[in-house]
């Protein structure tokens, strides 16, 4: 091994997967009690004899202790602790660490306190402008995390990959002709046809609904007026529905998820990426996006998928032994909501409040549809990325319903540039000054920063009456 790994929390918690303790698991892999406690409490690397230990009786996938888990934990856990609307302690970074490695559990548990609170919080600022408008909220604030939330958060910390559902996708789409097929949506209603005696036809009323089953005469109506690359991720959410709704039930069970709206949610999020998957089967994307360099805009037109397709798919290429560059993906709506966000990166996405306005996938509303604009932005750990944002608009059905249009973000570190079409003409070795970006301004340490819209939360803002800058205020620093 090239370096020594410190990975003493995966020890643990595969440990704790197989409910032995810690004299039973030395045991099994042949090491003292005291040298295994020293592994755990990271006083001790994990060598190569032991890795392969593990890997062949637990059967346990080695890239586990290669994850960047703990450093998304830390940022999370930076992010929450930065909140002195709820606590007046100063925590360093070696007690953040101290705690992600050494109590995993408690640390869930204080991101899910922090959760909760912040959602009471936005419950009662919901309730307050209700009655400033006259309304009525329906009951109090509940202290619970959303639901929404506790998805993403599933999907997160899993590197946005979901291996089981990958492969079956993989296969599937063989055994369907995807790949080879003149016409997607042709391949997957013949095989609907063939395998289950469904037919598909397409209605011209949109009818509130983009796509109907019904079981009983087994016949999918479809739309007519989305375009073809909807219609076939429509019709492979359907497929998953049918062929892997076991491997769907066992990913939600292993999630534990604490409502069962959340496990509703999860099962069309899952269903989603099973259909991701079957119209871009993982090995044949892989060699395509790297052929064309990143582009977009051609993998979208020679795989007949969508521009946001081909983007969250980019970022769920996280195979074990076959991964793909890491990317993070975010769909952003006008109003600045994050309605999807994932990453395979080290970029932190804030996980409460807004995003940082010189980010460009903000500016990505200002251009014309399915343009990419490149950025390359510095965040506030000094780590560089490549930034790419565009704008997409969904199908209209008629004149009186409004415009949805949302900005896509994608991006990876500045150091994977050369793999990227989208880096070309940015001269990024001669670029001295990149675009400082930063979480959120709740949480941002540059104070100088002209885009404020506020000071960070653990700053104490001040007037100074003899100098005015564009932002009003000048900030003291947290104690």
């Amino acid at each position: 091994m090239s370096k020594k790994l410190y990975s003493g929390h995966t020890l643990r918690q595969i440990r704790s997967d197989f409910g032995l303790s810690q004299v039973e698991f030395a045991k099994k892999i042949g090491l003292s009690t005291a040298y295994v406690n020293q592994i755990e409490n990271n006083n001790r690397p994990v060598t190569a004899s032991v890795l392969l230990s593990i890997n062949r009786i637990f059967g346990t996938d080695l890239a586990a202790f290669e994850k960047n888990d703990l450093d998304r934990v830390m940022q999370d856990l930076q992010e929450i602790f930065a909140d002195t609307q709820f606590h007046s302690s100063s925590v360093g970074k070696q007690e953040l660490h101290e705690l992600v490695t050494r109590a995993p559990g408690i640390t869930q548990a204080i991101m899910d306190l922090y959760g909760s609170l912040r959602s009471f919080h936005d419950r009662e600022a919901i309730e307050d402008d209700l009655a400033h408008m006259n309304g009525a909220g329906e009951g109090s604030a509940s202290l619970k995390k959303s639901a929404y939330d506790d998805v993403r958060d599933y999907f997160h910390y899993m590197d946005n990959y979901v291996d089981s559902l990958d492969r079956a996708a993989e296969k599937l789409s063989y055994e369907i002709g995807l790949p080879s097929g003149a016409s997607k949506f042709d391949c997957l209603t013949r095989w609907l046809q063939d395998r289950f005696s469904i037919s598909v036809e397409q209605h011209p009323d949109y009818q509130d609904t983009l796509i109907r089953q019904d079981d009983y005469t087994r016949r999918i109506s479809i739309y007519r007026a989305i375009p073809q690359s909807t219609k076939n991720f429509l019709l492979g959410s359907v497929i998953a529905e049918l062929c892997v709704k076991d491997l769907i039930l066992e990913e939600v069970d292993r999630a534990k998820f604490k409502t069962k709206s959340a496990e509703s949610i999860a099962r069309l999020a899952l269903r989603n990426y099973f259909s991701g998957a079957l119209l871009l089967p993982y090995d044949e994307f892989l060699r395509a996006a790297a052929r064309c360099r990143h582009d977009i805009q051609l993998l979208s037109n020679q795989m007949d998928v969508s521009i946001e397709t081909i983007c969250h798919r980019l970022s769920t290429l996280q195979r074990p032994g076959a991964n793909g560059l890491p990317f993070y993906f975010v769909k952003i709506d006008r109003a600045g909501n994050v309605v999807k966000r994932h990453s395979a990166t080290r970029f932190q996405f804030a996980r409460f409040g807004g995003s940082c306005p010189r980010w460009n996938v903000h500016q990505a509303f200002e251009q014309n549809s399915n343009k990419f604009t490149a950025q390359v932005a510095q965040m506030p750990d000094g780590v560089q990325y490549l930034c790419m944002a565009t704008s997409v608009t969904k199908h209209q059905p008629d004149y009186k319903t409004g415009e949805r249009r949302y900005a896509l973000g994608i991006g990876c570190e500045v150091k994977y540039a050369d793999a990227i079409v989208y880096a070309d003409g940015l001269d990024i070795d001669q670029i001295s000054a990149p675009e400082p970006i930063g979480v959120n301004c709740r949480i941002c340490p540059r104070d100088n920063c002209d885009q404020r819209a506020f000071p960070a939360i653990d700053k104490e803002p001040f007037i100074d009456p003899a100098r005015r800058g564009i932002v009003p205020y000048r900030v003291s620093p947290s104690e």
